[in-house]
């Protein structure tokens, strides 16, 4: 039997850990930016334990017992399609994709090619340019080139494995926004916020002889499908809609990143 189809031996069994919350995306301050993104009430964060011992070879079973974990099922949210109300999955999973995502970054200092190549300047000020669509992203500077233009000039100073990289998809989901997202001039917000998320998610510890700093978690980008298709992370499927999970095999903990693409509250 295929990986990620129904019935196969997975054993893994969850909980879901209400008390665990996310201060990177519940922060006034970050409340205020995910507004100005359009994010605000799209976007959150859960946790789930879980109780065995877990390899990334495992993903495809883990991530299905997960979905069909009956302490999953009325606890995980997403977002209705319409009136865009959080609610739970309500169907039931036949299939899932679960892609691996490189997570090796320990250092904000991965962007600092953005001020070497002149798309921030030494200020930290976006640089501006002439308005192009890169649909469904007006595109009116040279980050949203950088991130979106394959064939802009600078595209190449991130590889396609470091574009892979966790922190770099975080970065940039938070760069391109919502529906109604308003684009920030300096740079500052959009790598303090990926830089608060990616640690709140990310578990870290100390290797015992080296004393090097390891990420210890495995994070793959998920989708689920029932009988008539794709059901998580929406039955819409966009470039800014998206569901991470990222697992902590030594605490035993899954933390689900989710979003869905749309207008965020702005009241």
């Amino acid at each position: 039997m295929a990986a990620g189809e129904p019935g196969c031996p997975g054993g893994f069994y969850f909980r879901f850990l209400p008390q665990r919350t996310f201060s990177s995306l519940s922060s006034r301050e970050v409340t205020g930016r995910l507004r100005q993104w359009s994010m605000l009430g799209r976007i959150q964060a859960q946790a789930f334990s879980f109780d065995q011992t877990f390899q990334p070879y495992q993903k495809d079973d883990f991530v299905m017992a997960f979905f069909r974990d009956p302490n999953v099922i009325p606890n995980l949210q997403l977002l209705s399609d319409s009136p865009g109300q959080w609610t739970t999955l309500g169907t039931e999973v036949k299939k899932i994709e679960a892609v691996n995502v490189p997570c090796t970054q320990l250092s904000m200092s991965f962007f600092q090619r953005l001020y070497d190549e002149n798309i921030v300047r030494e200020s930290g000020h976006i640089v501006k340019c002439f308005d192009s669509f890169c649909e469904p992203f007006l595109i009116s500077d040279e980050l949203r080139k950088v991130l979106l233009m394959e064939d802009s000039e600078k595209y190449e100073v991130f590889s396609p494995q470091e574009r892979e990289e966790f922190l770099f998809c975080v970065f940039k989901h938070l760069c391109l926004g919502g529906s109604l997202c308003q684009y920030e001039d300096m740079l500052k917000p959009y790598l303090e916020t990926a830089k608060l998320i990616y640690k709140d998610l990310v578990s870290v510890r100390k290797h015992p002889r080296t004393k090097e700093i390891q990420i210890t978690s495995s994070v793959f980008k998920v989708k689920a499908y029932d009988s008539t298709g794709v059901c998580y992370p929406s039955t819409k499927e966009h470039e800014q809609t998206f569901s991470y999970f990222v697992v902590d095999p030594i605490k035993r903990h899954v933390n689900v990143l989710y979003h869905c693409y749309g207008v965020g509250e702005m009241a």
